[in-house]
């Protein structure tokens, strides 16, 4: 608490309000050496002072500064190097080893950087999940895996866990597929769009 209020009075000497304050003060002190203010000098620089203070613009805290979208794709990248090197290190079945190599592929296709991943990062949405997928799903859907089929050699009979991984994979596929779909057709639609500005420019 002892130094909080140091910081707080030289807060509030930097202040807007104690600046301005300050200046029209000044000016009742002028205006006090003139002989304008008269015996009431006193009550005239307190006024001026306090008469700034109120005019003064309130004091505004810097806003969070916040990585923007292509530094936010560039630590997604570099997540997503090293997902590949974890997951070179999983022994996991053909079939789910192939829908992971789908999967995987289709993500550094977005990743890749150059204009794709450019339109990515202005796709807020779409980059928060292949931020997820990369950083969440995919390694979640692996570890559990691994941890499942542990167990399930203890407990043969069981439901085999690679048929939840594929089943997860497939669906981690098709999210990442619609998500290439619709950052293409914001493509198309923006082809689109420049067709029909140039149409209507070549008709005036």
């Amino acid at each position: 608490m002892a130094t909080s209020r140091p910081h707080r009075l030289v807060g509030f000497l930097e202040s807007r309000k104690n600046l301005t304050g300050s200046a029209c003060g000044l000016a009742g002190v002028v205006l006090t050496l003139t002989g304008l203010a008269g015996p009431y000098w006193p009550v005239v620089v307190a006024g001026l002072y306090g008469a700034g203070a109120l005019l003064a613009p309130p004091e505004r805290p810097a806003p969070p500064d916040f990585p923007d979208p292509s530094a936010q794709l560039e630590e997604v990248r570099g997540d997503f190097g090293r997902l590949r090197g974890y997951l070179a290190d999983v022994e996991l079945p053909p079939a789910a080893e192939e829908r992971l190599a789908g999967l995987t592929g289709l993500l550094a296709g977005l990743l890749e950087p150059g204009w794709v991943a450019e339109v990515l990062a202005a796709d807020p949405e779409g980059l928060h999940a292949v931020s997820r997928a990369v950083r969440q799903d995919v390694p979640e859907a692996v570890d559990a895996y691994v941890r499942t089929r542990w167990w399930t050699r203890l407990t043969p009979g069981q439901e085999p866990p690679e048929a939840h991984l594929e089943r997860q994979l497939a669906l981690l596929r098709g999210e990442a597929e619609r998500l290439a779909d619709r950052l293409r057709d914001a493509e198309a639609r923006r082809q689109e769009s420049h067709t029909r500005y140039l149409e209507d420019r070549s008709e005036h």
